[in-house]
């Protein structure tokens, strides 16, 4: 799909060059490096006098307070009265977003291999690991994540990724996979106990240890949290699960759709998303690079909408290729579009473009206040999620899942 492939206005790949002229603090040798490794250290190390305090971010003036409706970063019009000439009104034909920094297709198909072993092993889309493999989803955490060379990491990103996919085949989009909307909550339900383990009395533990090892998926989300906390710290795990557990929540909603054979307003579909993004795997940037942002800096309310409005935005870049792989009765942005406001496919395509778009520029926005306030893992995790969003629209511009090639 052109809209996607088409690079001619993408923005810079690196996040330093696109805010180097903005007057923010640099982002120094802290960011996206071969390694992955920097210099500034884990956890709170690395917050100096214009990290984070008590009171909020630093001394810019963000604190703990929410910025007012006519503050920088709310919107893209705000965003580009803040940012000047560098953010301008895009064609409804061209995507915000920057294309992949690296491509290194020896290192993808490395972990791609080892991902479609695993999946075996879980037990996992029995019959169609040749159309898994195709899928490229060791390229996706290839192309998002440039600072790191690991086969081992990218492969753990992978089966975190390939998890929380397949518990979306399987329990909500995909019938001949077994999806069905009436019992989505429940099922989602018991899988959360294996993201976070649920404590229970031994007479009773050994039930749901039976009914977990009878489900792939369950195999699947229980080997991959192992292979995450081999490398994640005790609040980067605890980040990961909480994210989960909200992207649950939004499955349970798309399947009261489903169930009442309705189709949300745009307002609640946007909603959806906010929950139902690609938060989960982007929040991992700092765990595969070997670094921390720190639980305060990762919370804080500014960092936090700056993180979802990342995640809103890459989400809504799957909308504009997975309709066609879709069935008619699952919901995307540009189908939701069409019927709420009675738009050709064409238009609703435009509109899901400009919202991106604005999501893209507000993330800049934010991004610009962030690096100057925070602290340099503030900075080189801001970076890395930049990374992350070009790597996303690289993979979605070529994987067999929506592009078909043999």
């Amino acid at each position: 799909m052109s809209v996607i492939s088409d690079m001619r206005g993408a923005p810079p790949r690196d996040l330093r060059a696109l805010l180097s002229g903005l007057g923010s603090s640099s982002l120094g040798t802290s960011g996206l490096g071969t390694s992955g490794l920097g210099t500034s250290g884990l956890g709170t190390s690395g917050l100096g006098t214009s990290g984070l305090g008590t009171s909020g971010l630093g001394t810019s003036g963000l604190g703990t307070s929410r910025p007012g409706p006519g503050s920088a970063g709310l919107g893209m019009s705000a965003a580009r009265a803040f940012l000047g000439p560098l953010i301008e009104p895009p064609r409804d034909d061209q995507l915000f977003c920057p294309d992949a920094i690296r491509d290194d297709p020896v290192l993808g198909d490395r972990v791609d291999d080892q991902l479609v072993a695993w999946a075996k092993k879980v037990g996992i889309y029995p019959g169609r690991h040749d159309k898994l493999r195709s899928y490229g989803f060791g390229r996706f955490m290839m192309l998002a994540h440039p600072a790191v060379n690991d086969p081992d990491r990218l492969l753990m990103a992978t089966k975190c990724l390939v998890a929380e996919w397949a518990a979306d085949d399987y329990y909500v989009d995909e019938v001949e996979l077994g999806a069905d909307p009436a019992v989505v909550g429940s099922r989602l339900a018991r899988l959360i106990s294996v993201v976070d383990p649920a404590q229970m009395v031994p007479r009773y533990a050994t039930d749901m240890d039976e009914y977990h090892r009878l489900q792939p998926i369950s195999e699947a989300f229980r080997t991959a949290m192992e292979h995450l906390a081999a490398y994640a710290s005790t609040a980067q795990l605890g980040r990961f699960q909480h994210q989960m557990a909200i992207l649950f929540l939004a499955w349970t909603q798309e399947a009261d759709w489903h169930v009442n054979r309705r189709t949300p307003p745009v307002w609640e579909y946007l909603v959806q998303r906010h929950l139902n993004s690609y938060l989960p795997p982007m929040i991992l940037v700092d765990v595969l690079a070997g670094y921390e942002l720190s639980a305060h800096e990762f919370y804080h309310p500014d960092v936090r909408r700056a993180l979802t409005t990342a995640g809103n935005a890459a989400v809504l870049v799957n909308d504009l290729h997975s309709g066609p792989a879709e069935s008619d009765t699952d919901f995307n942005l540009p189908r939701v579009l069409a019927v709420n406001e009675n738009l050709s496919h064409r238009e609703a395509m435009a509109r899901t473009v400009e919202i991106h778009n604005e999501l893209m520029h507000t993330f800049v926005g934010l991004a610009t206040q962030l690096s100057t306030a925070g602290s340099p893992n503030m900075r080189r995790f801001l970076a890395d999620i930049w990374a992350w969003l070009g790597g996303s629209r690289r993979w979605h511009a070529t994987t067999g899942r929506y592009n078909h090639r043999s």
